[in-house]
């Protein structure tokens, strides 16, 4: 008795494929200078990469670099050493 092979997976949505762009886009902007564009960003990375089957890692180190970039952010001006925010 012979099983049948199991039918092959479903070919992946259509459209355009921009996991790596949106990811590189949030690491970069979450790293250097907006913390919530690179959040949105590696959002919209770890999205595209759910519906294309690829891997969402570079979407999640983009929204951590960006939330690092909120809370460091936010300490150095609380503390008064944030290098281009005065408070007068």
């Amino acid at each position: 008795m012979t099983t049948p092979y199991p039918p092959p997976p479903p070919p992946p949505a259509r459209g355009r494929n921009r996991t790596t762009l949106w990811g590189v886009l949030g690491v970069v902007l979450g790293l250097i200078c907006c913390g919530i564009l690179g959040i949105v960003f590696g959002y919209l990375s770890i999205r595209d990469a759910r519906r294309y089957g690829q891997s969402p890692v570079l979407g999640y180190v983009a929204v951590a670099l960006g939330v690092v970039n909120i809370v460091a952010g936010t300490f150095l001006r609380a503390t008064g050493n944030y290098p281009f925010f005065r408070n007068g």
